[in-house]
């Protein structure tokens, strides 16, 4: 058992499974609001706000969306909030260099100390304002990770030069040669804002996640667009996580003597839960639409290969109802909690046993279904056969 968990042992021994359950919702909700806080910079013009919108799975243009254009079109800080994840904000800081924000001035004018960490973005070459802005940062203790930008374009114009000649694994180690000329062989990510799934974005949301402090790990990994069939599986593991404490709030609010209060909170906590698997996972509507309109696969095709209840469905506590009546084993288990709670000596234990059970069974269960429907989705909007 981890360090919390003792923590709760002990408040249940001491303080009873309300003080217990009172405890874990307090958790719970710090786990689920931990900032991060990325500071994305770099010249104008590098596409900063393009990666800004791309990172929180959003195209140029979209509601909510950095504005983008062919000039600097950021003019001040300006923080963008994960739709889905708010506690995971990307700053768009204006250019270095401009006349508003000149390198030896700019951290300080951008207000260093806010950002967990930095992302330094160059569509060409890393220019010395780069390099020296890199330089003031580890300085002053923050880690800093460079991006090369519109890897497509190079690409496609380079295969346009070369013609028959054209190798695409030769360029792309050409660029990132050319790119970590004078930075002190820093390691740089060739991104593609257009095509994330390429290139070396899963690279850089791996190292990420492996360097953050453990407390924001969490919180950023949920955060992430699905760029990998392994970075949904590393959202279903971190979210079956927590599935043992939603199932343990669900028990401490089991043993208080209200009749009919366990089973409604029971299935309010399953439908906070299942729409935060939604979102995490990419198959709310929004995110949906945004993948069909970027790849080009359509909203119904993607839709199509949806296999759980959940999908095209509002969730709610009447789909919940629905989908746990199904199942004769959960049908019991309700019953069977709800009617022993006021048996003597008895009732308490077992209406916390079962609350426990079956609150966690249904947890799991709708965590894989809505993991495969993810997997799925993402095959199909890459055009793949089968997941990988």
């Amino acid at each position: 058992m981890d360090d919390f968990g003792e923590e709760v042992k002990e408040v249940l021994q001491t303080g009873g499974p309300a003080e217990a359950a009172a405890k874990i919702q307090t958790y719970l909700d710090e786990q689920n609001n931990i900032p991060v806080n990325i500071g994305i910079t770099g010249e104008s013009g590098s596409g900063k706000s393009t990666f800004v919108n791309a990172f929180r799975g959003l195209a140029d243009g979209d509601e909510g969306a950095a504005p983008t254009g062919v000039v600097e079109t950021t003019s001040e800080v300006t923080p963008y909030p994960h739709p889905h994840h708010q506690n995971v904000v990307l700053w768009d800081l204006p250019g270095i260099g401009t006349p508003k924000f000149p390198a030896d001035k700019y951290l300080e004018l951008v207000e260093f100390e806010r950002f967990d960490f930095f992302i330094i973005i160059s569509a060409t070459r890393f220019r010395e304002n780069d390099v020296k802005l890199a330089e003031e940062i580890q300085r002053m203790g923050k880690k800093f990770y460079f991006v090369r930008s519109k890897i497509d374009h190079d690409l496609r114009d380079e295969e346009r030069r070369q013609r028959s000649a054209f190798n695409t694994e030769k360029t792309l180690n050409k660029i990132r040669e050319n790119c970590i000329q004078g930075v002190k062989s820093q390691q740089v990510f060739l991104v593609s804002c257009v095509d994330l799934h390429l290139y070396d974005f899963s690279l850089l949301e791996e190292t990420l996640r492996k360097e953050l402090p453990a407390h924001q790990r969490h919180a950023l990994l949920l955060a992430l667009p699905n760029v990998s069939l392994g970075i949904i599986s590393q959202k279903k593991k971190a979210l079956q996580s927590k599935v043992k404490w939603y199932a343990l709030l669900s028990a401490g609010i089991a043993a208080v003597l209200v009749p009919g209060l366990s089973i409604a909170v029971d299935l309010s906590i399953l439908v906070k839960v299942i729409k935060q698997y939604q979102v995490t996972f990419g198959l709310d509507i929004s995110s949906l639409e945004n993948l069909a309109r970027s790849t080009g696969v359509p909203l119904n095709d993607l839709k199509a290969v949806m296999t759980s209840p959940f999908a095209g469905n509002e969730i709610n506590k009447d789909l919940i109802i629905k989908l746990l009546s199904s199942s004769m084993v959960a049908v019991a288990l309700a019953a069977a909690e709800e009617g022993s709670r006021f048996i003597p000596l008895f009732g308490i234990p077992a209406a916390i046993g079962f609350s426990f059970v079956s609150t966690y069974s249904a947890l799991n269960s709708f965590l894989t279904m809505m993991a495969e429907d993810a997997q799925n989705v993402f095959t199909k909007a890459l055009g793949l056969d089968t997941p990988v």
